[in-house]
């Protein structure tokens, strides 16, 4: 099959904007790294115009698929972690072609740093925490301890996910089996959440409780990696921020933890003169230490 690809791999390898070409081979019939195909045929483009572009081949007896995957989603799926098959395709797969040792140094990067992106999925993850924290205790504070229950789920989730990437560890589909090892201070709190016979108000404030300190003791370390950004400029507007390839990832959550860290005194507020001279625009920078 690898024979019968060369001349699809050779022309793709032709074009300017082609970064590496890898093939990847299964080792089973079966294989779930290349989804149960004979072959990948894996295609990093610096051209951001389509992210992922997919072809199937056959020779009648074997099958083959080509990705073509541009430089930004490849990045995005390493940052936020979503598809970690790319991970097993770049450190299996054969080199065909890499212009600038482009795929090589990529595997270096990641033979040294597994938990590619840790500082941006911290800060993630703990954006997340926040917004579901704040929600769950707004209708925990009225009484509403159905809709709170669901929020104190998700606060210990993301939680549970920060502290995976706090130990260096890719958060699995199955967060919790981890936490026991990992962290079974966090594990009893979601299993008392969970299990416990006391009260649902009882078991809520105890998870709100815990989840206000973790948020404190953790707040510094993960707000470095939307600081490191922010020093690059004297200040920013929200618009600014949302433009920045990696604070995108954020989405909804960037501008809520932005307030919270306002709140935090680690950013603060300026205000710029707007044509409305009753109205001024409002833009962020870090607090420099004085």
């Amino acid at each position: 099959m690898e024979q019968m690809l060369r001349p699809v791999y050779q022309e793709r390898a032709s074009l300017p904007e082609t970064l590496s070409v890898l093939l990847i081979g299964n080792q089973r019939e079966d294989d779930p790294i290349t989804d149960t195909f004979d072959e990948i045929l894996f295609i990093i483009t610096s051209n951001n115009e389509i992210p992922i572009q997919t072809k199937h081949y056959t020779d009648g007896k074997r099958k083959a698929a080509m990705h073509i995957i541009s430089e930004r989603q490849l990045t995005h799926w390493l940052l936020v972690g979503t598809n970690k098959k790319i991970i097993d395709w770049l450190i299996l797969g054969k080199v065909f072609f890499d212009r600038d040792e482009y795929a090589e140094r990529l595997k270096e990067r990641l033979s040294e740093e597994p938990l590619f992106g840790r500082g941006i999925k911290m800060g993630m993850e703990m954006a997340k925490m926040i917004r579901a924290y704040n929600e769950g205790k707004i209708h925990f504070e009225r009484k509403q301890h159905m809709d709170s229950y669901l929020y104190a789920i998700n606060t210990l989730h993301h939680l549970a996910r920060f502290v995976a990437v706090k130990r260096n560890v890719l958060p699995e589909n199955t967060v919790w089996t981890q936490m026991k090892k990992i962290d079974p201070a966090v594990f009893k709190l979601y299993e008392e959440l969970i299990g416990s016979e006391e009260e649902i108000e009882k078991r809520l404030d105890l998870v709100f409780l815990a989840s206000e300190f973790f948020i404190h003791n953790y707040t510094n370390e993960a707000a470095v990696h939307l600081l490191a950004i922010m020093r690059e400029k004297e200040s920013w507007t929200v618009q600014q921020l949302h433009e920045q390839d990696e604070l995108a990832l954020y989405s909804s959550d960037l501008e809520f933890f932005i307030e919270y860290l306002v709140d935090k005194n680690l950013i603060e507020i300026t205000q710029v003169p707007s044509k409305n001279e009753l109205l001024f625009h409002r833009e962020y920078r870090i607090i420099r230490a004085r």
